[in-house]
Formats: C-alpha cells, sequence, structure tokens
C-alpha cells in the first residue's frame, strides 16, 4: 500500500511538474533584439538591457509588470523620468515635417530627441505602404534599444481607419481598412460590430508597429455646429458609452487591461468639450470656451462610463474651459482640463477610480502668440509649428515651467506634442513638484510598456504587416459597414432600392466606373437619365479661415447658402428627372429643401461608392438611425443649449431616425 501510494505521489508530482512547465512554456514571451546581448539563465532567455552582463529585476519577464517597473523607476534619473513624461511627434522629412507628416522619419533629429531629451513616447503621422511604416517604425525602437536602459518606444496614431483626414485630428486611411466614421458605428448601434472594427484596427496597428490609440473620441456632441462632432459616437449618452465600452475592449484586446496584443486606448477628452460655445472648436484661441448654462455637465460624463468599464488605459483632457460647470455644487476653475485638479484628481481619479495615464492634449505648454492668437493676415496660408504654437487656455499668463508644475499636480502624467522635458525637471529642483509625483507618472507610464510586452519585443515584421493591413476580409466587413450605416430618410414612392427599369443614370461626383460595371450606363445630362444620383456634403463656412484649424474644420451654419454648387447641381437634376442624393454628415446639416424635392434621402457617414451602388440596389439594407437629431432651422440651433442633447424644437429628423426598404 505504501509503495502504490509512493508510486502515486511521484505520478502526480510529475503531472504538476509537466503542467508549471507546460504553463510556463506557454507565457515565454518572444525575443527581439537589434542591439542588446541575450542573457541565458536556467535554460531561459532574457534580454540584458541595460548592458551589465546580469539579470535585473526590470529585465526579468517571469515577474509582475508592476515590480518590473518599480525596480526600472528605481535606476532612472530625474532627467529621464521627466524625458518619460514627454509625448513628442516623431519627426518627420520633408514639406510637413512640423507636424511629422511624410514617409520617412528624420533618424537624426529621433536620436537626439531619444538619447538627449530621454523621449520614448511619439505620435506618429507618416503614411504609406504599410511594410514600409512598419521598417520606420523599426528605426524608432532601434534608437531606443541602443539607450542606457533599453527603454522601448511607445509609438501612437490619431485615427486612420475613417474617411474623414483633418490634420491634427486624423491621419488618411491609406491602405488600413476604410470604415465609416464613428458617428456610422453609432447609426448602425450594434456594440459588437464596433467592437469587431476596433479589433481590426487593432491588427493593423499592431502590425505596423503602432502600440497606442489616441481615441475613442467619445464626446457627448450636443452643439450641432461643433466642428470635431464627426469624430464622435453623436449626442445619445446611452449610445455613446455602450460603443465606447466596445471600443475600448476592441482595441486593448478584452475588458482586463493592458496585455501583449492590445493598442492602448485614450478615452477623450475629459470632458465637456462636445458643449463648445457656438459651435467654435478649442484648438483655436477664439473656440476655447465650452458653455454649460444648460446644467447638463454630468450627463456629458456619461459615455466615460464605459471606456472606464472596459479598464480603458489612458485618457486626454479637453482644452476646453468649462463655463458654469459645476462639480459636487462648486463651481469649475476655469481654466482647461489639463489644468484643472477638480476635473482630473477630484473626479477622474477619486470618484471613477481611474488609475491609467492623463495624457495632455497636444501643445497645452506652448505659448499662443502671433498668428496663433490672431490668426494670418489676408493673402497667408495657415500652417502650424509645433514648436510655436499653443493652446495654454486659463493659464496664459503662466510662465510655462509653471505650466508644467500646474498641470502636474493637476493630474496629468504626459504631455502631448512637447519634449520640454527640461522644464519638468526645473519645476522638481525649484520645489514646485516633487519627485514622489514624478514618479507616480513614470510608474504608470512604464507599467504599460511592460504589461504590452515591449520590452522583449517591440518590433514589427514588415511582410506581417503588408499581409495583415487592408487583408481582404478586413476591407469587405468594412465596406459592408459603410453601407449599413447609411439612413434613409427619404424614399419616396420606394425609388429605392432600385427597379428594374432604371437604366440610365446622371451621376454627380460618384465615379462613372462603378455604376457602369453594374450593369447601368451613365449619361452627360439628368434629361437624357432615368434617375439622377447627387453625391454632397453638409453645408458648412469657414468663419475663421485665417487660422491654422479654422482654415481645416467646418464651422458656422447648418444651412445651405445660395450658390452652394452641390445644391446647386442637385436642384438642376431634381427639375429634371428623379434624384436621390447622398450626403456625408459630419455634422448636423438642415436638409429641408433636398427632403422637399428627392426621390430618396440617404445620409451617411463615410460611404464609397461601391457601397453606396450596394445600396442604391438593394443589397444591403440600409441599417443607420441618426446619431443627432437634424434641426429644421437656423433659428432654432441658435435657441438651444449648448450643453443639452438633441433640444431644438421641431427638429426635420429626431435622433434615431431611419427609414427601411418597403418590399417591392
Amino acid at each position: 500500500m505504501e509503495e502504490k501510494l509512493m508510486k502515486l505521489t511521484a505520478i502526480v508530482g510529475s503531472v504538476a511538474l509537466l503542467y508549471a512547465s507546460t504553463a510556463l512554456a506557454a507565457d515565454v514571451p518572444n525575443l527581439n533584439t537589434h542591439s542588446v546581448k541575450i542573457l541565458s539563465i536556467d535554460g531561459l532567455r532574457f534580454k540584458d538591457l541595460n548592458r551589465n552582463g546580469k539579470l535585473d529585476a526590470y529585465e526579468d519577464w517571469r515577474i509582475s509588470s508592476a515590480e518590473r517597473a518599480a525596480d526600472l523607476l528605481k535606476s532612472m534619473t530625474l532627467e529621464e523620468k521627466a524625458g518619460l513624461m514627454m509625448h513628442g511627434t516623431a519627426p518627420s522629412i520633408g514639406a510637413g515635417a512640423g507636424m511629422g507628416v511624410g514617409t520617412t522619419y528624420d533618424l537624426d533629429r529621433a536620436k537626439r530627441m531619444i538619447s538627449d531629451l530621454k523621449v520614448v513616447t511619439f505620435i506618429t503621422r507618416l503614411s504609406g505602404e504599410p511594410g514600409e511604416l512598419a521598417t520606420q517604425n523599426n528605426k524608432l525602437q532601434e534608437i531606443a534599444e541602443a539607450g542606457r536602459l533599453g527603454i522601448p518606444a511607445t509609438i501612437s496614431t490619431d485615427p486612420r481607419n475613417h474617411f474623414q483626414f483633418v490634420q491634427g485630428a486624423s491621419i488618411a486611411a491609406g491602405a488600413f481598412s476604410k470604415w465609416p466614421e464613428t458617428l456610422g458605428l453609432a447609426a448602425i448601434g450594434d456594440a459588437k460590430l464596433t467592437r469587431q472594427f476596433a479589433d481590426i484596427a487593432r491588427q493593423e496597428y499592431r502590425a505596423v508597429g503602432i502600440q497606442e490609440a489616441l481615441s475613442p473620441q467619445i464626446d457627448l456632441a450636443t452643439e450641432p455646429r461643433w466642428a470635431r462632432t464627426n469624430g464622435t459616437f453623436g449626442e445619445d449618452a446611452r449610445m455613446s458609452k455602450e460603443m465606447a465600452e466596445a471600443y475600448v475592449a476592441g482595441f486593448q484586446n478584452g475588458e482586463d487591461g493592458i496585455n501583449r496584443d492590445s493598442v492602448i486606448a485614450i478615452a477623450k477628452h475629459w470632458v465637456g468639450y462636445g458643449a463648445a460655445k457656438d459651435g467654435l472648436d478649442s484648438h483655436s484661441a477664439y473656440g476655447r470656451h465650452a458653455d454649460f448654462s444648460g446644467g447638463n455637465f454630468e450627463q456629458h460624463i456619461i459615455p466615460f462610463e464605459g471606456a472606464f468599464n472596459a479598464k480603458v488605459g489612458g485618457v486626454m483632457p479637453t482644452y476646453s474651459i468649462l463655463d458654469e460647470a459645476k462639480i459636487d455644487g462648486k463651481n469649475v476653475e476655469p481654466v482647461a482640463a489639463g489644468y484643472n485638479k477638480q476635473l482630473l484628481t477630484d473626479l477622474l481619479r477619486r470618484r471613477f477610480g481611474f488609475d491609467g495615464v492623463v495624457l495632455s492634449d497636444w501643445l497645452i505648454t506652448n505659448d499662443c502668440e502671433g498668428s496663433c492668437l490672431d490668426g494670418e493676415k489676408p493673402g497667408v496660408k495657415p500652417t502650424l509649428n509645433e514648436e510655436t504654437f499653443g493652446m495654454p487656455w486659463g493659464v496664459e499668463t503662466m510662465p510655462r515651467v509653471d505650466r508644467f508644475a500646474k498641470a502636474v499636480n493637476a493630474g496629468v502624467d504626459q504631455f502631448g506634442g512637447v519634449t520640454t522635458s527640461d522644464l519638468l525637471v526645473q519645476a522638481v529642483k525649484e520645489g514646485k513638484v516633487t519627485e514622489d509625483r514624478i514618479d507616480a507618472s513614470a510608474k504608470r507610464i512604464l507599467l504599460q510598456k511592460f504589461q504590452q510586452g515591449l520590452f522583449e519585443d517591440p518590433y514589427s515584421d514588415p511582410a506581417k504587416a503588408r499581409e495583415t493591413v487592408g487583408k481582404p476580409d478586413f476591407v469587405e466587413k468594412a465596406t459592408a459597414a459603410q453601407a449599413k450605416s447609411a439612413v434613409l430618410l427619404e424614399n419616396r414612392n420606394q425609388a429605392l432600392p432600385l427597379s428594374r427599369k432604371v437604366s440610365k443614370l446622371y451621376l454627380y461626383q460618384i465615379d462613372p466606373a462603378v455604376a457602369t460595371s453594374r450593369g447601368f450606363k451613365v449619361v452627360a445630362t439628368p434629361a437624357e437619365a432615368d434617375l439622377a444620383v447627387i453625391r454632397m456634403n453638409a453645408p458648412f463656412q469657414q468663419p475663421h479661415a485665417n487660422y491654422f484649424f479654422g482654415s481645416r474644420q467646418q464651422e458656422g451654419d447648418l444651412d445651405f447658402k445660395p450658390g452652394n454648387p452641390e445644391l446647386e447641381a442637385f436642384e438642376a437634376a431634381s427639375r429634371s428627372v428623379p434624384t436621390i442624393a447622398t450626403i456625408y454628415l459630419p455634422r448636423p446639416a438642415i436638409l429641408g429643401n433636398l427632403a422637399q424635392k428627392s426621390a430618396a434621402l440617404l445620409g451617411n457617414f463615410g460611404i464609397s461608392d461601391e457601397a453606396l451602388f450596394d445600396v442604391l440596389e438593394g443589397k444591403t439594407a440600409p441599417k443607420g438611425k441618426l446619431p443627432f437629431e437634424l434641426p429644421s432651422s437656423m433659428d432654432e440651433v441658435k435657441q438651444q443649449a449648448s450643453d443639452t442633447p438633441h433640444d431644438t424644437r421641431h427638429p426635420l429628423y429626431p435622433i434615431r431616425f431611419g427609414l427601411s426598404f418597403e418590399k417591392k
């Protein structure tokens, strides 16, 4: 009996040892190094990141990320910790170098930023072929790996998978799968699809060496004239919350926080950005205020609760000064959120328990002078150089070192768009910020690098990047989503789907080849056609075209003005033949004239000609419901409260409106 027991114990022990070895093997990370040596210890491999010939705790992937971060922090100088808190722009070569735009990095400048300023987090604005993007990002990682402690770079990006491209807010999609704007995902209203989109974007990002998404933008878009509505999920707080949770879970590869396959999501902009006074955007000095006179500040928090549910890795504060907002009955200090302790410490950290990284919006510590403040003179094209442009709203008269101190003491961990780490060091040496406070931010940033496995393998495979980005099934899903997100606003006499009797089409701003490939004949004038199909954009003005962002954003009234060429094309066609119009809606529009004269009217949030014809022919039914209301007049727009959702008195189309195809 005793012998049998001993054999059984030996078997159990062997099984346990085998199980432990298998579990350990499953956790063994891939090591990829371009310059540091590999240490072999107990049959396992480790990177000697600091080149001292021995295994330090922060190099040991067997221990927890938190322990590794704490160990590395002890070896860092104040200058290195301050550099860690800078989120610079990866420098490029060429005409767009001032904003990091181009296809190639300026490696000499990058080396100075990493080696001298100790910066190891960068936004990339490069575009181009996916394999080359991976190659360029690998070159940044090589420079970082050669640093004293071998701290890998984190590379971030603005959104890349949509239609609208506004420099400083998004990147042209290029080879990446092209989905409807996030407004379109909200119009579909399917959280599973939003998560699928984010998961696909995650795979594309990681394939080219991008580890952080400066998204989702989950501001509640309650001011219909606001220029940044396009990047949001609209003005339904509950829908925005649901979409935010799904988006973060897709990008971060689950709801349990950051892991090796995550792209860190940055939820923005905390909080109240969407209540922009008169719709003017706070990227610019003339739009730095949000208006909460309607008393609806708390409603703007709701979408962020979804991001918190999914353990979002980062939060970006808004530029805006929140007029008449209150927290716990107290007026909010009239400074941008990046300087506001009530918003970042009291509300974000304490009420919601957020323990991730607070990343400031871009350039908040810089000065805004000259053309930044007053715009360019007539005839001069507005430009932006990140070294001479700033958004220090509410603290304009403070010295820059004091701005850094105020922001850190308010709760900021990392500064977007700047590399002036010397000013943060100065703030510590002058007693304006404690080094313990710097340590807290540095540890949060390091923790996420460890959680993503970047210390083991920060590199990308260019061949895999080419295989992954824009994969056929990714593109197929994206195109289907474009079509589904269309909102059918009018459909007189069941004009859609197109009847088989329709054979001759007049097209405006649509590729004729798409129609002819589907058997239609494209004619030169409306009078020759059975039907006209007109592609249009929501109306806008640019009253601040002498400002950098004002020249790129859609501001002003929401109605068509006399002389609008797209409206004239529509009206000319509709006088001759039944006319279908599809209108791109980056923000609400007043569409009374189109509604009255169109055979069918489709709102879209980014739709290719191929996806549009899938809808027209009934191959894909439009499933979209409006993520915001469409007002009936500018008078009612001007009377609504900027912080209150869907509150015009007599909307032409209410929020969540959308028709379905009827059976013929």
